[in-house]
């Protein structure tokens, strides 16, 4: 099958769809292989890109989705939607933010690490879709755990959880506060440098003094020379 066709088919069917179609779903209704169709996919998304398309192709936890890009959604929102965007709360996010790094947390756990009740936050997230039930767990009473879902990974922008950003190392301190390791080692190395820089100084100032020692003890030979002519 010509490569044109093939891109002309996986676009048919994800405009058709809808929804992210997983890489299977693809393979078996073209027959290729995994390999050929990840080249065809990063070819189509190069060409929306290039071309400055209005919409995208974008890659949601091992499966495709097409879908408008993100820098027109003022355009996009206010033709097609005319209710109140929906709003995320900073308490939210921070509990949204603490499952996506914690998957499979309970509530209990999100409430010991943030020190407030958040049910209203979980309710809220899961309302908006962007967490879900992930089964029970096996800790007395076997409460419920959670997990983000795809929608997640979509309104972000990530393509699986391993792509979040890395978090900084931190420790606590003797007033049980946390702190972040890497600043602490920043500053430590700041100062390992400007000791080093005053070391370094003070050697340079060693051998200048050595030198003027030198020179007077040549300048007072000289002296005792001229004396005895």
């Amino acid at each position: 099958m010509e490569i044109k066709k093939t891109k002309g088919i996986i676009e048919a069917i994800l405009f058709a769809a809808g929804r992210e179609v997983t890489k299977n779903e693809l393979m078996l209704d073209l027959e290729i292989s995994q390999e050929d169709l990840e080249q065809i996919i990063m070819q189509m998304q190069d060409e929306y890109k290039n071309e400055e398309r209005g919409i995208e192709l974008i890659n949601v936890d091992n499966a495709y989705q097409l879908c408008s890009k993100k820098e027109l959604h003022n355009h996009i929102f206010p033709v097609l939607d005319k209710r109140n965007k929906p709003k995320i709360s900073s308490a939210s996010m921070e509990t949204l933010a603490i499952i996506a790094y914690n998957p499979r947390i309970t509530r209990a756990e999100i409430e010991a690490i943030r020190g407030v009740n958040v049910d209203g936050c979980v309710y809220k997230l899961l309302e908006f879709g962007l967490i879900e039930e992930a089964g029970k767990s096996d800790l007395p009473g076997k409460p419920m755990t959670y997990k983000t879902t795809k929608e997640f990974l979509r309104m972000f922008g990530y393509n699986s959880l391993e792509n979040l950003p890395e978090l900084p190392r931190y420790k606590l301190d003797e007033n049980q506060q946390i702190v972040i390791d890497e600043i602490i080692e920043d500053n430590e190395n700041k100062v390992e440098a400007q000791e080093s820089e005053i070391k370094e100084n003070e050697n340079k100032i060693e051998v200048q003094e050595t030198e003027i020692k030198d020179n007077e003890d040549k300048n007072e030979e000289l002296n005792i020379e001229k004396e005895n002519l």
